[in-house]
């Protein structure tokens, strides 16, 4: 991962802002979208966007500190401006570290057109039910595994249903979906991430244990959550503990 995607919060904060042009214009209206107030390269500022790309700006501003992004100057860039997905308060980023903003365009097009435009009212609705979800599901592992089977493709609260913001009260007081649990066996037939079933890729994003084979390369068990515990065996596991579990292996 050449980078660490984060999403600043902007509002009312001083963003140095530096060319002039369509570019400038673009960046401008991005950043007061953003709520930022933009401020000339003289005044103190965390973070600055060169929207010419001008070199000696740019190192000028990082002698300071000051953390760039300089438009189609990777080489001087401390951070890259992703194509953005916008279904508030849902957003998605996609960058490609300054490789190719015209591949970036043209995978947050495929996205727009996926996602539903009621999205962002699905994560409130989920929002305002968090007290509901904690006094049906008190414990945390359950309440994550109820959400993990109603997301999940076909699920209730689908994410690409349009209608998936209007379905959170019934699936509050219905019996719901059951979540996946005890072991499950994956034999994977390579080790490109890419080739992963869909059903594969779905467990790996639920499961709460992953124990695994040591010739299972990382490239794959990058996909399992970033709190699943792993464990290097042998062999799959006699029993395995509350929620999901997962057994990994290469096929001879």
């Amino acid at each position: 991962m050449h980078s660490l995607p984060v999403f600043l919060r902007l509002t009312g904060r001083a963003v140095i802002l530096t060319g002039m042009g369509e570019a400038a214009d673009a960046k401008r209206r991005l950043l007061e979208r953003a709520g930022a107030v933009i401020v000339g390269e003289e005044a103190e500022a965390a973070i600055a966007i060169v929207s010419d790309g001008d070199e000696a700006t740019a190192q000028r501003l990082r002698a300071r500190g000051v953390l760039v992004n300089a438009t189609d100057r990777p080489e001087h860039c401390d951070f890259t401006l992703p194509a953005i997905v916008d279904r508030d308060p849902v957003l998605i980023a996609i960058g490609t570290g300054g490789a190719s903003a015209g591949l970036a365009k043209a995978l947050r097009q495929r996205l727009e057109a996926m996602l539903p435009a009621r999205l962002g009212a699905l994560a409130d609705a989920l929002a305002q039910a968090r007290g509901a979800m904690k006094a049906r599901w008190p414990g945390a592992a359950d309440r994550r595994r109820a959400i993990d089977a109603a997301l999940a493709p076909g699920g209730v609260l689908d994410p690409l249903r349009a209608d998936a913001a209007d379905a959170v009260p019934g699936w509050l007081s219905a019996d719901g979906a059951a979540a996946t649990q005890g072991t499950v066996p994956i034999r994977l037939l390579s080790a490109d991430p890419d080739d992963l079933t869909l059903r594969a890729a779905r467990l790996l994003g639920e499961a709460d244990v992953v124990y695994h084979h040591p010739a299972v390369p990382p490239a794959i068990l990058h996909r399992a959550r970033a709190d699943a515990v792993r464990i290097i065996a042998d062999a799959m596991p006699d029993a395995s503990g509350e929620g999901l579990t997962l057994w990994l292996e290469m096929a001879e």
